[in-house]
């Protein structure tokens, strides 16, 4: 191993201990200034809100890290809820039909922006932007503008209940964050992801079939979306066709706070665990100290932007 690579690890493990660090100095203050804040049952619902936006991020992570971005998560999230609610009628359908229509539409809508980035040679900020476009237009229509309401138990049973003291909903994230992290650690395609996002082009000289690669690199976002959405509306009981605004921007703001560079290449499963759990805390501690709801905006873009500039600034002091 030569100095410069043991530097870069060095740095490395500083700033993922310095984010832990912050983590739990806001924890601490949080507990301390509000008693509210540091209930089981409060820990347990920030556990909750974490786990739909820490999908959604470990799927854009994934996105991230190739060099791209995925601004359609939010909204195949709620497509993929209404037409899993349209299947979910009492004694319509068994519970899995439910399940796999939410993954599909979610799998094609990520599919889509694949084939649009590789084969339409598209750039992912319009590929995405557009399919945001079309998949929240899809849900409008496809419910008639209103949540579809007419679920059978079975379906909010999904999420309902817990284990060993754990809400299923949790666990739910729990095994996306052990499929993204034995996919990035331990699989080539893991590799190759990293490959694409470092050098597009030496990843081709390398051998890498790049186009198979980031179709499918999309695709797992958009199964990720499909599972958020499924969740989502299995938890509220319904398929709201404006479920999911704003969520990719959470997924983002989660994935930068953990790590995760702009640039791609670089980024961990543990930065964005804690990026999925840091938003979850700071919108619970907002909601506890009465802050206008609106302020949480305005939190998480300067936290993106702030989160961008460490990551401007770290790579400019290492060049």
């Amino acid at each position: 191993m030569n100095q410069l690579s043991i530097k870069s690890d060095r740095k490395d493990l500083v700033k993922d201990l310095g984010l832990l660090v912050i983590f739990v100095l806001v924890l601490a203050i949080l507990a301390i200034v509000q008693p509210a804040f540091r209930r089981p049952m409060n820990l347990i619902n920030v556990l909750r809100q974490a786990s739909i936006t820490g999908i959604l991020s470990f799927g854009m992570m994934k996105v991230i890290i190739s060099g791209g971005i995925d601004l359609s998560m939010g909204s195949v999230l709620g497509l993929s809820g209404v037409c899993a609610a349209m299947f979910a009628a009492p004694g319509a359908y068994p519970i899995i039909v439910p399940v796999i229509v939410a993954l599909v539409v979610g799998g094609l809508c990520g599919a889509f922006n694949g084939i649009g980035v590789t084969y339409g040679g598209l750039p992912p900020f319009i590929i995405t932007l557009g399919t945001m476009s079309v998949a929240r237009g899809l849900a409008l229509v496809l419910s008639g503008g209103v949540p579809i309401y007419d679920v059978s138990t079975e379906f909010g049973d999904i999420v309902r209940g817990t284990f060993i003291g754990i809400p299923l909903l949790v666990w739910y994230f729990i095994i996306v964050v052990a499929i993204s992290a034995f996919i990035l650690n331990k699989t080539i395609f893991g590799r190759r992801i990293y490959g694409i996002g470092g050098n597009i082009e030496a990843a081709k000289v390398s051998g890498i079939n790049v186009k198979r690669t980031l179709i499918g690199i999309y695709t797992f976002a958009g199964l990720t979306s499909g599972l958020a959405g499924l969740l989502m509306a299995a938890r509220t009981s319904q398929g709201a066709p404006t479920a999911g605004l704003t969520y990719e921007m959470d997924a983002v703001t989660a994935v930068v706070i953990g790590g995760v560079s702009m640039s791609g290449g670089v980024g961990k499963c543990q930065g964005v665990l804690i990026g999925a759990l840091f938003i979850a805390v700071i919108e619970n501690g907002l909601t506890i100290f009465g802050v206008d709801p609106n302020m949480k905006q305005i939190v998480k873009g300067a936290i993106i932007i702030a989160a961008v500039l460490l990551d401007v600034k770290t790579k400019g002091n290492q060049n």
